[in-house]
């Protein structure tokens, strides 16, 4: 289902985390719960995987995640208030110690001069840390290969949380 090479990464990190006692929620939006399904593809992903939401409209954000109705409107879905909120809903709704959430539009149509097709938000909330923001826009790829390098990113995002030193 996944490329294998995603999926050697995902057993790493799901060996990292289990080590640690890290736990990980996830909030997506175009990837439809694709981060959480590469997870779970790994035999003992459920001693690391907490839950995920996949906030696909604007009301799941606002109901499930807690983003701001007025963020919504004032910034879109796709942006970098939104993600931001996105993660860190996740993370206070959750069990997790870290929460990872996408936002993006990966076509074919719904883009626009400001937001293109490929562009993706990504942010990374963990306990007692500043929220992570990145931006990234992979291009007109096609909507598979959009939301393969955005779950390809967001794990990246992962494995250099659960890799970094956990707070005293």
């Amino acid at each position: 289902m996944f490329p294998p090479e995603l999926e050697t990464r995902a057993t790493a990190l799901i060996a990292a985390a289990t080590a640690r006692g890290q736990r990980i929620a996830t909030a997506e939006s175009c990837t439809g719960g694709l981060v959480a399904g590469l997870l779970t593809e790994i035999a003992g992903s459920s001693a690391v995987l907490e839950r995920g939401f996949v906030t696909y409209s604007n009301h799941a954000k606002a109901e499930l995640l807690g983003v701001p109705k007025d963020t919504l409107l004032q910034h879109g879905a796709v942006s970098e208030p939104v993600v931001r909120a996105m993660a860190e809903g996740a993370l206070s709704r959750s069990r997790a110690h870290v929460a990872v959430a996408v936002t993006g539009i990966a076509g074919p149509g719904g883009g626009s001069a400001d937001k293109p097709v490929g562009l993706v938000h990504f942010a990374l909330a963990r306990e007692g840390q500043p929220t992570l923001h990145l931006e990234r826009r992979f291009g007109d790829l096609g909507r598979g290969a959009v939301r393969l390098a955005t779950v390809d990113q967001a794990l990246s995002l992962l494995e250099q949380a659960i890799a970094a030193p956990l707070l005293a």
